[in-house]
């Protein structure tokens, strides 16, 4: 499976230590998808700008595949923070139809999840191993991603994880860019957290 559904499937793991926000797991996802592109060589990263147009095989995998084909095409190319909000959007409802769609993941009763009442899990499968056991290993690009949504640490974009390879700087841009955007999405939250609260108190007042 391709990295962005290795990450889902450990953010659905019942051991878990809290259910994962949709709105961070999708800029994760879309943070994996392209960290898949750069390694296909279907992108490069010039700065911080994603140019397209690499000598790289076309993805196999449907989502990744479509990622590849949004694209931006034409000159500016888009800055990796823009793409995660762009491609982010809702990226963790399309990425949950697919797996239940291939039987990678399960719906049981109880627990908590970010999708509704039924608890998602992942199914006894050779990729669902596969990716379970990329975590156990520490594989550091899942285990920034999945750091950065809040499964390793206190919260999303609390922990940076293990460093991945030092020397490639573009899978570090892209790490760096997932950790700014998840960080930025929970300030948004807590601002509307705190206007909430004080528009509540002065109809109590």
């Amino acid at each position: 499976m391709s990295t962005a559904k290795d990450l889902f499937v450990i953010a659905m793991e019942p051991g878990a230590r809290r259910p994962v926000g949709q709105g961070d797991l999708s800029l994760a996802l879309a943070g994996a998808e392209l960290i898949d592109l750069i390694a296909a060589r279907t992108v490069i990263l010039d700065g911080d700008r994603i140019v397209p147009g690499g000598t790289g095989e076309a993805a196999a995998d449907r989502l990744l595949a479509e990622a590849a084909s949004a694209l931006t095409r034409t000159t500016p190319y888009e800055r990796v923070e823009d793409w995660l909000w762009r491609r982010g959007r809702d990226l963790a409802t399309a990425y949950l139809a697919s797996l239940e769609a291939e039987g990678q993941l399960l719906r049981t009763r109880g627990g908590r999840s970010p999708f509704g009442s039924d608890r998602v899990e992942p199914a006894d499968t050779a990729d669902c191993r596969r990716a379970l056991d990329r975590r156990e290993r520490g594989e550091p690009v899942l285990a920034v991603l999945a750091s950065a949504v809040g499964l390793d640490d206190t919260g999303p974009g609390a922990g940076a994880g293990p460093d991945p390879d030092p020397e490639d700087e573009e899978v570090g841009t892209v790490l760096a860019a997932v950790g700014d955007a998840v960080m930025e999405l929970e300030a948004v939250r807590q601002r509307r957290s705190i206007e909430k609260a004080a528009f509540a108190n002065i109809w109590r007042a």
